[in-house]
């Protein structure tokens, strides 16, 4: 009898924990959920104030993702994510979301086509609690000749997405994990939604062909996705202006004769810095133009500066110190540390890059001169410091800071139109004005080609 009655009161303390433990009072409530599609890779981005344990498999026939979240209550901002997947995301189909068991949310991506998955952890940061990152890669690589767009004109950027029902999901115990697909290499690849895997021979065949009479200008807006980079008085962030540049720059670029603009971001979502290199290196381009917004701290600095990359550290603090702001877009975009890119620890010590960034101090003088004529210059001379972005070993590149964002008047400025297109007609005048004195180089065989 008494041993019965320890029993019962055991278990009714059993249960009381239980419930304490999976109550709404101490669940994990999600902050914040976005969905970044683009032609590269789909991105979740699940925000909370603590770190999320998670655990995801993969499924087929059909093709799924399963992420599984202890500890995270439903609330608005997670039933509201079903809503955000767009008809236009090359990945996702639907999202489902439901309790799976006591303590763990079920999180399912119906997917259009077989995938990579890379998921990792970001830390505080900014304007930012903790992170879980998904992203989804294609299986197959990308056809180039598809992102160089020929006979398109300039890319309108992604739709807005449409609202999708997505009713509570019913699990089946035959949904069991199976191995996950290994995370791509590097998070840098170029990719794009693909209806039919291409044939790598006649794809690699066919940019040899195009690449040996048409001049490609590889056209980088700044920042995106998860990284606004910075912003402006009245709320101006600097990753839509950039990208607003670059559309006008890409579409002048096509007008020229044997030329053609690609654009490494052609929408809102964020592109780590090493995959801006080596996408503009896929596209086998001429030049890499990276286009930005500057900002400081105080409100007053105004003006244009044009960079190219030093092997030998910065021309001037400011420099060094907008190198250093810029190279930080990683941490604020979000990519996975653990996927390492081995290309880029080569590329300071190719003996290539001497000519290289010899190269891309003729282009940036030439582009500065250009600017100079609508704006004012924040310094009169091209600065050099150590920007991620202009490493690519085969590919002369520049870096453009347009205006200070944080200036108001140029802040102003920035957001119209008709300035715009004078700052791209410059950027490209600039361009074509490099190429009558120096005429695209014939392209160094790298061993990673």
């Amino acid at each position: 009898m008494f041993k019965s009655m320890v029993r019962r009161v055991n278990l009714v303390w059993l249960l009381a924990l239980i419930a304490l433990l999976v109550s709404p009072a101490h669940a994990l409530l999600l902050s914040d959920a976005r969905l970044w599609p683009s032609p590269d890779y789909t991105r979740l981005t699940l925000e909370a104030p603590q770190a999320i344990a998670y655990k995801y498999f993969q499924l087929a026939n059909p093709e799924r993702l399963v992420l599984d979240m202890e500890g995270v209550e439903r609330n608005a901002v997670l039933s509201e994510l079903a809503t955000k997947v767009g008809a236009n995301d090359p990945y996702v189909t639907s999202v489902r979301i439901g309790m799976n068991r006591p303590g763990v949310m079920r999180l399912v991506l119906e997917l259009k086509t077989p995938i990579k998955a890379s998921l990792f952890q970001l830390k505080p940061l900014g304007e930012y609690g903790h992170r879980l990152v998904l992203d989804l890669y294609p299986v197959q690589p990308p056809d180039a000749l598809a992102q160089l767009g020929l006979g398109k004109k300039p890319d309108q950027g992604l739709a807005a997405p449409a609202p999708v029902e997505a009713p509570l999901p019913k699990f089946s115990p035959e949904e069991s994990p199976k191995p996950v697909a290994p995370a791509p290499e590097t998070s840098a690849e170029p990719s794009a939604a693909i209806a039919s895997p291409p044939d790598p021979n006649k794809t690699a065949n066919a940019i040899k062909r195009i690449a040996a009479h048409m001049t490609i200008v590889a056209i980088d807006a700044g920042h995106g996705g998860e990284d606004p980079g910075a912003r402006g008085a009245t709320g101006l962030l600097e990753k839509h202006v950039t990208l607003a540049i670059a559309k006008r720059v890409k579409a002048k670029i096509d007008m020229e004769p044997n030329m053609r603009g690609v654009l490494v971001r052609e929408g809102d979502y964020f592109v780590p810095l090493a995959g801006r290199v080596t996408k503009a290196r896929g596209f086998r381009a001429d030049l890499f133009v990276s286009i930005h917004a500057d900002a400081f701290i105080r409100p007053e600095a105004r003006g244009s500066s044009v960079f190219a990359l030093s092997e030998h550290g910065a021309t001037s603090a400011a420099a060094r110190w907008l190198a250093k702001k810029e190279n930080e877009a990683d941490l604020i975009g979000g990519i996975n540390i653990d996927v390492k890119d081995p290309f880029l620890k080569r590329t300071l010590i190719d003996l290539s890059q001497t000519a290289t960034i010899s190269d891309g101090l003729k282009l940036a003088r030439s582009v500065l001169r250009e600017i100079g004529s609508i704006n004012t210059l924040h310094k009169n001379e091209v600065e050099q410091a150590g920007f991620a972005v202009l490493k690519a070993p085969d590919i002369p590149s520049i870096l453009v800071e347009t205006a200070f964002i944080s200036n108001p008047d140029e802040e102003r400025r920035l957001n119209d139109e008709a300035y715009q297109d004078k700052l791209a007609d410059a950027i490209v005048t600039g361009i074509r004005n490099y190429f009558a004195k120096v005429p695209p180089r014939a392209r160094i065989k790298l061993t990673n080609n």
